[in-house]
């Protein structure tokens, strides 16, 4: 199976604030809502809704260490969207938003 980066056509329809809220909507599905942040618990719970029932605990953990760029194990609202346009193979900077958000480079993320 090919994969399909929809993103690129995504932001073209809806522009880059549409886009970004779209992110922020997926961010939430995935959240731990009393921690505001995507934990291995919020993932496994969720994928099983979203029919990604397959996916091993080591393959969920994988994906939390792919996005987490603080080190605390979980997915912040930032780290997910920088994490979701590192992976998308046909972004590019020209989409008008942050070279951070687009770019494999190390980028420091504010904690709050």
């Amino acid at each position: 199976m090919e994969f399909q980066d929809y993103f690129p056509s995504m932001i073209g329809q809806l522009g880059t604030e549409g886009f970004m809220r779209e992110l922020r909507n997926g961010f939430s599905l995935l959240m731990d809502v009393e921690k505001g942040l995507i934990t291995f618990e919020s993932l496994k719970k969720n994928t099983v809704l979203l029919g990604l029932h397959d996916l091993r605990d080591d393959e969920l953990v994988c994906m939390l260490m792919e996005g987490d760029l603080d080190g605390d194990g979980a997915l912040s609202q930032t780290e997910f969207c920088i994490l979701m346009f590192r992976l998308s193979p046909d972004l590019n900077v020209d989409t008008g938003l942050p070279k951070q958000w687009t770019t494999s480079e190390e980028v420091d993320v504010p904690v709050a």
